[in-house]
């Protein structure tokens, strides 16, 4: 007989990633263009790496205490956070240590959120996410991005207004989004704040993207904005701009006094990462960042010369997709990762568009489940995990997929 299936997993969705990279790993002498799996190809830090290898070794880093993080780690991630927000934090009492940045979400979550509570998030976002919500009892609540062809995503501020009700309880956001690469520009984020403290909102900022911009846009962390300092949790993580995503290190910096209990929440789940890789996380978070201050809203200045490299890359990257897919319906993203192709205008939705694209050589993923009824509209394109000359061609496959000329 089937045991009862618990009432929290429900509305859990797989991501389907995963499905996607095991076809492409069990097609022997197919070699695909891996778009589909948020890996990247540029190393991390040299001197993280090597203090890795070192940590193995050290007897120190075998251990589970403290249990909220190794004290130069939340000091490092501390200093990184009140650099880019302005605000003084204290790595004792303001942060703690997780097992990487879902994980620090899904804590922060289960310390903050009561079962029926919603949580606003942007549409689409990335299923993880979502999940997590989910899994704490939380109900999301989608705010759209929306783009016009070969423009940028923009939030609509209206609907987010429209999102506060007496249920709400927090907000959930990523600037730049994933998977979208939209950004909230500094009137989005007056909005948030404003909305956050005339309704009593937590915002749980997931900044794990926050410094891989393009065009020169600023960073804007707003728990420096006027009232937020007390109401906002930064949640950061060494996978994305420290490329360091085996490691799983991520970072919880807030106030004293939620702390606490999201303290509590993480020594009663994963407690921290392992030792050998903290220290190394310290070390990369560090050699991250430039050499000026940086104003209140923040600035590329917060990024050493080897980031810029990396952001630049990236940014190279992107604008090689945007070439190949030129006049085809995409939502330009502003940083991160990915960008998203809206493959309803050809009639088909993205699970069609990926099997096509799957004969075409290349490997996708639908955005099906990744925010409300329209994020099924989406096929996604990582080009972390790309370099720029295998780029190329890309558009002629996707036409191809597509049927059109």
């Amino acid at each position: 007989m089937p045991r009862h299936r618990p009432r929290r997993l429900d509305y859990i969705q797989g991501i389907g990633v995963d499905k996607m990279g095991s076809l492409a790993d069990a097609a022997s002498g197919q070699d695909y263009l891996r778009l589909e799996n948020l890996d990247v190809d540029i190393p991390p830090d040299p001197e993280a790496l090597v203090h890795s290898e070192q940590a193995v070794r050290q007897d120190e880093n075998n251990s589970y205490l403290p249990f909220t993080g190794q004290v130069h780690l939340r000091d490092i991630a501390a200093e990184h956070v009140s650099r880019l927000s302005g605000v003084q934090y204290d790595g004792q009492r303001n942060c703690t240590i997780s097992a990487g940045g879902l994980s620090g979400i899904l804590n922060v979550l289960l310390a903050t959120v009561e079962e029926g509570d919603e949580v606003i998030m942007t549409d689409p976002t990335y299923r993880g996410l979502i999940n997590r919500v989910l899994l704490a009892g939380g109900v999301p609540r989608y705010v759209p991005f929306t783009f016009q062809p070969g423009g940028n995503w923009k939030l609509d501020q209206e609907a987010l207004k429209s999102a506060v009700t007496s249920k709400a309880t927090a907000m959930l956001l990523m600037s730049p989004s994933m998977p979208s690469g939209g950004y909230l520009d500094e009137q989005d984020w007056k909005l948030v704040s404003e909305l956050c403290i005339s309704n009593d909102l937590l915002l749980i900022n997931d900044t794990a993207m926050e410094r891989l911009l393009f065009d020169n846009r600023p960073v804007i962390n707003p728990a420096g904005l006027p009232g937020m300092a007390e109401r906002t949790i930064t949640v950061g993580s060494s996978a994305k701009e420290l490329r360091m995503i085996g490691w799983r290190v991520g970072w919880i910096v807030g106030p004293e006094d939620v702390m606490k209990d999201v303290a509590a929440v993480s020594m009663a789940n994963v407690v921290v990462p392992v030792g050998i890789a903290q220290e190394a996380v310290a070390i990369a978070l560090e050699l991250s960042w430039g050499t000026k201050s940086i104003s209140k809203l923040g600035s590329n200045s917060s990024m050493s010369e080897s980031m810029v490299e990396y952001v630049a890359e990236l940014q190279a990257r992107r604008d090689v997709i945007i070439s190949e897919l030129s006049e085809l319906p995409v939502g330009v993203p502003a940083g991160g990762w990915s960008l998203l192709l809206r493959v309803s205008d050809f009639g088909i939705d993205g699970n069609e568009a990926s099997k096509r694209l799957l004969k075409q050589g290349v490997c996708a993923t639908s955005m099906d489940g990744w925010g409300g009824a329209d994020a099924g509209k989406y096929i996604r394109f990582v080009f972390s995990n790309e370099p720029r000359d295998r780029l190329k061609g890309l558009g002629a496959k996707v036409r191809e997929a597509l049927d059109i000329s």
